[in-house]
């Protein structure tokens, strides 16, 4: 690549990362969102070590008062449970690192040097433990502070703890009072991209077989498909996320409106086998496209079948998107809305539900009875084609939204 290409393309990806930010930046701006609840934790993690520098440098004029703010702000964190063990675990480590430290220094007569040499291997090893998690790295920190400021007696390894557990108890007590962080939404959100893409794919498809396929066309929809289990994925994530958010968290239910409830995971088991037939249906349909196709292509008459089957699927998954983002009848104050189940506690409009279900066992019907007007050959495509959408038709049957606490 010549010197000028790699500048231009420098200068677009400049350009579409500043693009990027700004975009996060109207959303953080405009409406609630990660955008927002990701600038809320940074302004509280910036308030929490303002706090507890002006009560452990300025007030108390603490000798090493740095320790109080950088522990405080590293205790907003995403939720106030982690907060509470990051908490735990950091106070550990500092005090681990700087009992540590203060014991080489006195075996090496205050040779820093060699104090180093002594410490840092044992407390790199005690970071590593898995119990530590991701916090390890604040045994070998402290361990250099004590041994660079020369801070070995009793009372300087005193004020290190106390600082230490002042920056906890604000950083902790910042993020719990203010504001505590809640999941829920991201839940919701990542809960309706996966309905929400799925009909969508299902709508190209059956626009696109109604136009006329081509195998690129069939590609683009394999890949789309195979992109559902990482909504899936992504939603899991979320759901422990939003366990934890109410894990010791005083005030979280109270101040921020979790929305309606999710569905239980068994929602979860049954779109992770949809996203399986969808994965196998575009394959099989790319497969049987083309100049030189895998399997013999369907005839027109039986692709002729499928668009509106592919529709109305796709208006089982829209009424199931809407049933997700309404909230139900009793959810006043600041509890929990709720999305009604089956069995007659149907949320959204089950009726539009369960029409468009109707509307796909018709459509799946008269594919079916194409089975019998074919050649072996034929035969093969014909009946894949009618065997994954029958499956995806019991799956996503099975799949009406049931509201189960997170």
């Amino acid at each position: 690549m010549s010197p000028a290409a790699r500048v231009q393309q420098l200068w677009h990806r400049t350009g579409w990362e500043a693009a990027a930010i700004g975009r996060s930046v109207r959303r953080a701006l405009t409406g609630p969102g990660p955008e927002r609840d990701l600038a809320v934790q940074a302004i509280k993690a910036a308030g929490a070590a303002i706090l507890a520098w002006a009560v452990a440098g300025w007030w108390w004029q603490a000798p090493l008062a740095l320790m109080a703010p950088w522990t405080a702000v590293a205790l907003v964190q995403s939720t106030v449970y982690r907060s509470v063990r990051t908490g735990v675990q950091q106070v550990v480590l500092i005090a681990a690192g700087t009992v540590l430290a203060a014991a080489a220094a006195g075996l090496t007569g205050g040779n820093t040097m060699a104090a180093m040499a002594i410490v840092l291997p044992v407390t790199t090893l005690l970071g590593n433990y898995s119990r530590f998690e991701g916090q390890g790295v604040y045994a070998s920190t402290t361990a250099l502070f004590v041994l660079v400021y020369g801070s070995f007696s009793g009372f300087d390894i005193l004020h290190r703890l106390l600082e230490t557990l002042l920056g906890a108890v604000i950083g902790i007590g910042v993020n719990a009072l203010i504001l505590p962080p809640v999941h829920l939404r991201h839940a919701h959100e990542s809960l309706c991209r996966v309905p929400s893409d799925a009909a969508e794919l299902l709508r190209a498809m059956a626009e696109e077989m109604e136009r006329g396929y081509a195998r690129h066309q069939a590609q683009e929809w394999h890949t789309r498909a195979r992109k559902l289990p990482q909504l899936l994925a992504d939603l899991r994530n979320a759901r422990m996320w939003t366990r934890e958010s109410f894990r010791l968290n005083p005030a979280g239910r109270r101040i921020r409106r979790p929305g309606p409830e999710l569905p239980s995971t068994q929602w979860d088991a049954a779109w992770e086998r949809i996203a399986d037939h969808l994965t196998a249906l575009t394959g099989m349909l790319a497969e049987a496209a083309g100049e030189r196709p895998r399997l013999r292509p369907p005839p027109d008459t039986v692709l002729a079948d499928v668009p509106p089957l592919l529709h109305a699927l796709a208006d089982v998954c829209e009424a199931d998107c809407a049933a997700l983002t309404e909230p139900g009848d009793g959810g006043g104050g600041g509890g929990d809305g709720g999305v009604e189940g089956a069995d007659g506690d149907r949320g959204g409009d089950g009726g539009v539900r369960d029409e468009a279900i109707r509307r796909a066992w018709e459509a799946q019907r008269r594919l079916k009875a194409r089975l019998t007007d074919h050649d072996d050959e034929t035969a093969t495509s014909v009946g894949g084609l009618a065997a994954e959408t029958q499956r995806l038709l019991y799956d996503l049957d099975d799949a009406r939204p049931t509201p189960r606490h997170p």
